[in-house]
């Protein structure tokens, strides 16, 4: 990583691993059956200062694609294919989420599919995708990025956690005490 960032534009750069990021709620749109399952996946959560960090991570990951438009790969070396590894996990995470969305119920909280192994596979998925571009391309701009999109998602995600346990009571209560919250083997339940 330099001080300076690398700035050139060119096709082969950095955008072909960020323009998922980019096509999520397109592809999520597309392929749900369900459209109040689509709706359900919009919902605003109450959080305080919601808007500043709605506005906060939008904008990480336009810049982090705008960004990436001029962030040249350093292909050939041993970081191009362990970062290709991480882009891999994440994608095939981002993927199969959105398969399991697919055929989800907007009357129950999402637990299959990816949702069997994290409460929130999307956003492991973007963390992957996020270190991915470091890793390749040396970045210390995305590591600022995924910084910001860290403290983003430590503040967010115990709050979608509650509103899902008032909504859903104690389905959803089960279902945190089976799985893990970022990503793992599923937790095993005690039967007492």
């Amino acid at each position: 990583m330099s001080l300076i960032p690398a700035f050139e534009i060119g096709l082969w750069n950095a955008w072909l691993l960020m323009i998922w990021l980019v096509l999520l709620p397109i592809i999520t749109n597309l392929l749900i059956k369900d459209k109040n399952t689509s709706k359900k996946l919009r919902t605003s959560v109450p959080v305080k200062f919601e808007k500043t960090l709605n506005i906060m991570s939008m904008s990480v990951v336009i810049f982090g694609f705008i960004y990436s438009i001029f962030l040249p790969i350093k292909y050939g070396t041993i970081w191009f294919f362990i970062g290709g590894i991480f882009f891999l996990i994440g994608f095939i995470l981002y993927s199969s989420a959105i398969v399991s969305l697919r055929n989800v119920s907007a009357n129950k909280p999402f637990d299959k599919g990816s949702y069997r192994f994290s409460r929130h596979p999307l956003y492991v998925s973007m963390i992957f995708i996020f270190l991915s571009v470091i890793i390749i391309c040396f970045s210390w701009v995305f590591l600022v990025l995924l910084a910001i999109l860290l403290v983003h998602l430590v503040i967010v995600v115990p709050a979608e956690e509650k509103f899902c346990l008032e909504k859903y009571g104690e389905e959803y209560s089960e279902y945190m005490r089976k799985t893990t919250r970022w990503i793992g083997i599923p937790k095993k339940i005690n039967r007492s």
